[in-house]
């Protein structure tokens, strides 16, 4: 790690983070969970909520994919994603899911605040996000496609959001 300049797990844990999470509503499987920690820990964003069903550390699964992330990322269990979501909004994120719906912000137009903190939901891997939260949060981003599959692997989505909106931030910073 060293020659790689990487940040131990401890250095990780004090150093400053990207006002980011990362919200998972029962996703179902453990490796895209994984795959979530170690993005999250690659983009040194703030943590991930865990909600409803998704599977949550220690689990073999998720440590063959998250390959240590589950000790450097901060994370929170909520059983109802709705908790999640006013915890945050009290906490004055502006939350977002990840979606493809009718009135979704083109993942290219969307432009962050300046300053602000943010949370991106990512939901089931095979009914979404919930239809509930479209009243509780402050809009819907999707991830353009051009191919005939209609979705990308929750864990794919989560990495394109992070890489666009952290060379977004960089820009704006």
């Amino acid at each position: 790690m060293s020659e790689l300049n990487r940040l131990s797990a401890e250095e990780f844990k004090s150093s400053e983070k990207l006002p980011i999470i990362i919200v998972l509503d029962d996703v179902r499987s453990a490796y895209n969970v994984g795959s979530i920690f170690r993005t999250a820990d690659a983009f040194r964003i703030e943590g991930i909520y865990i909600c409803g069903i998704s599977a949550r550390p220690p689990h073999k699964d998720i440590s063959k994919t998250a390959l240590g992330a589950t000790e450097s990322v901060a994370w929170k269990y909520f059983q109802k994603v709705t908790d999640a979501v006013n915890e945050l909004k009290k906490e004055q994120y502006n939350v977002y899911m990840v979606e493809q719906a009718d009135e979704s912000i083109d993942l290219g137009d969307f432009k962050p605040l300046k300053g602000s903190k943010l949370a991106f939901i990512f939901g089931h891997e095979v009914f979404g996000v919930k239809e509930e939260l479209f009243s509780l949060t402050d809009g819907c981003i999707e991830i353009p496609q051009f191919g005939t599959k209609h979705s990308f692997n929750v864990a794919i989505s989560a990495g394109i959001i992070l890489w666009d909106i952290v060379n977004k931030l960089k820009v704006e910073g």
